[in-house]
């Protein structure tokens, strides 16, 4: 049975983040659902409109295995805000699912409390979330049920790390041989 992923875009999303994650988890065969807050056409921070899977709350979230939420600005701030997303994530943490964002979508954990000891994120909005735990120096952090990364740049190694955590490390190390990573 195929591994089943949320992707939620709020306006102002990271659009290499948020379609970087879907892109690399389609290739490796996972389900992933992208779902919008308010309307299905969604503009991300540099005014690229994505249409959205779904609206999120048409959604169940019991069917899903997974959580990821891209960065950007103001598109962080929105998920943080948005009191779907936030009991979408305090339901995923307290059911052990796992959970991921990338950039400031960490932020948007900090604010439902699922942040664990140790992540990282933007650099600028580690004194936004202000908890101790910031890995400064590492691109991505997996902290029991919650993977972190730190922005754009990082993307492509975050959505892999989710493979490997949703499939395989053979298929995480095979799709990144045909990504020309190695």
């Amino acid at each position: 049975m195929s591994k089943k992923v949320i992707v939620p875009l709020a306006e102002g999303f990271e659009e290499i983040e948020a379609l970087t994650i879907v892109d690399i988890l389609r290739r490796a065969h996972v389900e992933v659902v992208t779902v919008a807050l308010e309307s299905l056409h969604v503009k991300g921070a540099h005014n690229i409109v994505v249409v959205a899977d779904a609206l999120i709350k048409e959604l169940d979230g019991n069917v899903f295995d997974m959580i990821a939420l891209p960065g950007g600005v103001p598109g962080a701030t929105n998920l943080a805000a948005d009191t779907t997303v936030q009991t979408l994530l305090k339901d995923f943490d307290a059911k052990g699912k796992a959970i991921a964002a990338i950039c400031a979508a960490p932020y948007a954990l900090k604010c439902a409390g699922v942040l664990k000891n140790s992540y990282t994120c933007y650099p600028s909005f580690q004194q936004k979330i202000a908890q101790s735990g910031y890995k400064a120096n590492e691109k991505v952090v997996i902290d029991e049920n919650i993977t972190t990364s730190q922005g754009p740049s990082t993307a492509i190694l975050f959505a892999l790390s989710l493979v490997e955590q949703l499939c395989s490390r053979e298929v995480k190390e095979n799709l990144a041989k045909d990504l020309l990573l190695v």
